[in-house]
């Protein structure tokens, strides 16, 4: 994850087999953050429920630390997938 001061691109898979990887580097970045934290999905190339489950754990997170996150340029595949769970709101801007 890389990206400017509180903006991250994720480049990498959000399913079940790399959300275990991917989950405490976000939660890190999250408890490092000064302020609001941004997470650009644009270069994510494949998600699915884990990567979702993911985007809303972080999500809780950011509120815990009394911080806003949102997702930028969200896949419409994972855009979909949130529809069918009925999170759309919680992970479109």
């Amino acid at each position: 994850m890389a990206g400017a001061a509180g903006t991250y691109r994720l480049e990498a898979a959000l399913t079940f087999a790399t959300v275990p990887t991917l989950r405490q580097p976000g939660l890190d970045l999250i408890a490092a953050a000064a302020g609001d934290v941004q997470f650009d999905l644009e270069c994510v190339p494949l998600t699915d429920s884990a990567g979702l489950a993911l985007l809303i754990d972080w999500l809780a997170e950011a509120r815990a630390r009394q911080r806003t996150l949102r997702y930028l340029k969200v896949p419409e595949a994972l855009s979909e997938l949130a529809k069918l769970s009925d999170v759309e709101a919680l992970i479109e801007p």
